[in-house]
Parts: structure tokens; sequence; C-alpha cells
């Protein structure tokens, strides 16, 4: 099959190939993700050596067949093809004699990180110029979805899937789904984690569009800026009190048509709540605040575009988003085996305090042994503070007088010695002021209004810009052309790992 141009849609069927190959072609190194719908392994192409992800899809409960959100996983992202969408590969199956009889693996480029993990890993906080930089790539990809009538439905960290190389791509299409611009189907109101789930979701809504995952994007996007999730409810009442806590209670005048949502009076407010987002988060730039504002709303059709968010003022104003390339490399980290590696702590730590309550150290009542010598025995000596134990002899007592010397044979009353203290004071130890750095912001090539390290940020586009990505599309609410092109060029050289 011939591979359309990035930002174009493959619209050729795949060849008959597919799922003709066996999973004995692989071998497993090791699982790095799971998910709703499947477990995800990293794995080596036998032959060619490539580093690939492997997804298993779940057939356990299925009676009717192959799972429905299995196939429009595939349909999705066999039709997509985008710099900041993960790569379908192939599908392959396992052979009878294989311990994983009937098993069917969906094949997909190697990432070395998902953004969870990423954050997770001792506590990393994101610079603004690495959140600035993964939001452009997370928004440009997210727009060619929408673009071409996909809803994502998932948006969340373990999702966002990055390489060495700082290259976003969006997977997961598990719960992704086609749209009309008119909303004139019923979709499901139950997707979405419930943390990034928007109001209109868990009021009932059953026509929504590419807003639901605006709303979500806002909350990830405070999450980055702020060091932990902004709206952690447990349950879907206790979500939406959250909301209401943050974005104000809804009512026709904020969100026409609210009172006739299915679940409105049920869930509606107990009290009229105010908005706080500027009060919540009166730390956030002005500019990051103004842009969260507007992909908070509770309103959806009120709710900010991809396309205009990769326009406004935030990601134009310094510090500027810096080139993915830029960013320093770590070790592998996925939110599956970062959760993994703290349950092996928390287990370690319980052993340890049981094993201490369990046995605790007897306190040590009797002095040290007696060292037998040959030596003849001594005379017994008085026991006291300042005397030796063992029978050994006292020390030889010099007289005190004019030498002004005590027991010790120290000096008695002295300047303490001016080479006791080092001159410029703690040389080796403490804390320093050497400056710890950062993420290097070094050129690349100049962006959308402007070169970002240049006098003019509003001079003209390049390769680097930030507009809507270079595919055709038949204008509507996202349609239009930007202000610059795709922000995200370059060629891809990492691959991809799984949540």
């Amino acid at each position: 099959m011939a591979i359309a141009a990035l930002g174009q849609l493959n619209l050729e069927e795949p060849p008959p190939i597919w799922g003709s190959r066996s999973l004995d072609c692989y071998e497993k190194l090791e699982q790095c993700g799971e998910g709703t719908y499947g477990l995800v392994y990293m794995a080596k192409d036998i032959k060619t050596g490539e580093i690939v992800a492997l997804k298993k899809i779940r057939m356990d409960n299925e009676r009717e067949g192959f799972p429905i959100t299995a196939i429009r996983e595939i349909r999705i992202l066999k039709k997509l093809h985008h710099e900041n969408v993960i790569q379908l590969k192939e599908i392959v199956t396992s052979p009878d004699n294989n311990k994983d009889e009937g098993g069917i693996y969906m094949v997909f480029e190697y990432m070395d990180h998902d953004l969870t993990g990423l954050a997770d890993r001792s506590k990393l906080r994101f610079t603004v110029p690495q959140i600035k930089c993964y939001m452009k790539q997370l928004l440009t990809g997210l727009h060619y979805c929408h673009v071409n009538q996909v809803l994502h439905r998932d948006i969340k960290g373990s999702n966002l899937l990055i390489d060495n190389e700082g290259k976003l791509k969006l997977a997961d299409f598990g719960l992704a789904r086609s749209f009309s611009h008119d909303h004139s189907g019923n979709l499901t109101n139950r997707v979405i984690t419930l943390w990034y789930r928007p109001p209109e979701l868990l009021l009932g809504a059953t026509k929504y569009g590419p807003a639901v995952d605006m709303w979500s994007v806002g909350c990830l996007f405070a999450e980055l800026l702020n060091g932990k999730p902004i709206l952690p409810g447990k349950t879907e009442s206790e979500q939406l009190t959250k909301i209401y806590e943050l974005c104000g209670s809804p009512d026709e005048n904020n969100w026409p048509g609210v009172s006739k949502m299915p679940w409105y009076n049920p869930m509606k407010s107990s009290r009229p709540l105010k908005r706080r987002v500027r009060e919540t988060f009166w730390s956030f730039d002005r500019h990051a605040l103004e842009l969260l504002e507007k992909m908070l709303v509770l309103d959806p059709s009120e709710r900010i575009s991809a396309k205009d968010a990769l326009d406004a003022e935030y990601f134009w104003t310094d510090p500027l988003p810096c080139d993915p390339k830029s960013l320093p490399k770590y070790e592998s980290s996925h939110e599956f085996q970062t959760k993994r590696k703290r349950q092996e702590m928390r287990h370690n730590e319980e052993a340890a305090k049981k094993r201490k309550l369990q046995h605790p150290q007897q306190q040590q009542s009797r002095l040290p042994p007696q060292q037998h010598s040959r030596l003849p025995p001594q005379q017994h000596w008085p026991a006291g503070p300042n005397l030796p134990i063992n029978n050994a002899p006292p020390p030889q007592l010099p007289a005190a007088g004019p030498s002004g010397h005590h027991y010790y044979q120290k000096p008695r009353g002295d300047a303490p010695d001016p080479n006791r203290y080092h001159h410029s004071g703690n040389q080796t130890g403490g804390y320093n002021n050497q400056s710890r750095g950062g993420y290097s912001n070094g050129s690349f090539p100049p962006q959308g209004r402007g070169a970002p390290y240049g006098a003019d940020p509003r001079g003209p586009s390049s390769r680097y810009g930030v507009g809507p990505p270079n595919y055709s599309h038949d204008g509507g609410q996202y349609g239009g052309s930007g202000r610059g092109q795709n922000p995200m060029g370059g060629a891809r050289n990492q691959q991809y790992g799984w949540q």
C-alpha cells in the first residue's frame, strides 16, 4: 500500500499481508503497559532487529467475535498518517502451537516514554519551554484528528507517548470514534477517564463533538503546570462537585440549555458557586491562564478548538517552546512501570515494618566480653567515669601547676586552634550555589509567527511553524488556515511504548 504523505489520509485498503504474519516473527522483551482493552509488550523483530510494541487484543469477554473497540481502533489508525499520531505497522496472530493460541496483536512503533511515566520519574518537573513543546505537539495531532472527524475520547498523560527525540504522539485509540460535524448521531457518554471527563458527559450528553477532547487537554495542561491532577474525583458526583467548585455551577446564563441535560437536576449544585480558575491558579503565567480559561469552559460550544489554541499567545511569548531534540534523554519510563516500582517500594517498606515489629532489637544491657590477656593479673581499681575498665592500670596523672595542662595533657583556657576551621567556611558540604540549568533551548528552525529566538516574534512562517498541519480538510469549525505551517516538522527516528 502506498503510504500517504504526512497530514493526508490513507484511503486505500491495507494489503492482504495484514494478519498473515505470525507472532513468532517477534521476540517479547518485557511488558510495558496494560489497559482496559489489552496488554502491551516491548518486542523485537527477529529478522530486522527493530524494536516495536505489541498490543494484545483482549478476547476474554467477547462472545460475539472480534471486539468492536479493536475494530474501530484498527480502522481509524490505518487511515490516519501524521507525525503526532502513533503508527500502526501491522496485525499478527499467534500460531496454534503457541501458548497464546488465538491471540491477535497490533504492532506499533515503539516509544520510549509516556507523559505520565516521565512526569512520575522522581517527581520530575517539566520546564515551561518543555511544557509548551509537548502541548504544541498534542494540539497539532489532535487538530489533525478533529479535521478528519475523529474524536480521541481518552486524552490523558499515559496515552501521550514520547520518544528520546522529544517527539510526542497520540496513542490508544481504543475509545476513538468518528463523528459528524452536525452531531446528529448518538454517542455513549461512558468514555474518557474520570479526572479528564468534561461536564457535558457527566450530565448525560449523547451528542457531542471535539470539545470533549479539549476539556481533557485543559485538565492535562493545568496538571503539567501545577505538578499534580487538578480534578481527582473518585465518583461521578464527586467529579462534578470538583468541576463546579473550580469552574462555577452551571445555569442557563453561562450554559444555555444545560437545564435540559438528562442528569442536570439530580447532579445540581446545592448552592450557587462562582468560577475560581484564576484564583486557584494565580501563580500561572498570564498567557497560560488565559488559554486554560478558554479550555475549561463549561459550555462546550464556547470551548476553544485545537486550531485556535495553537494560535494562542501562550505559544508566542517568552520563554518559547523548545526544540524537541534539545530535551534530555531518559531511561524508559511508562506509567505501568512507574506504578509497579512504587508498589514494590511500598511492599518492601511494609515488609520491613512488619519485621521490625515481630523482631524488635534487644537493647544492649551488658558490656562487651572481657578480652583475656596472658599478662599477670593487675590490681583492681574502683569504677568511675574517668577510669578504664578491664583491670587496666590508671593513667599517670601529671601534677597540676604552672604548666597549665589539665588531666589529658591538653592546654587549659587557651583560644581555639586557628586552623581548626577552614577560613572560607564549609568548602565541601551543604548546598552550593551552582546553577542547575534546565532543558536546553538551543537554536532550531524558526517557528510559525516568527523565529523563536529572533528579534521580531511575528516574522515570516517556516517549517517549525504553528498553524494547522499541512493536510487538506473541508473547513468548518476546525477548518481554515492558521498563522503558520505544521509546528512539528522533521523525521521520526524513535518508536513506541504503551499504556
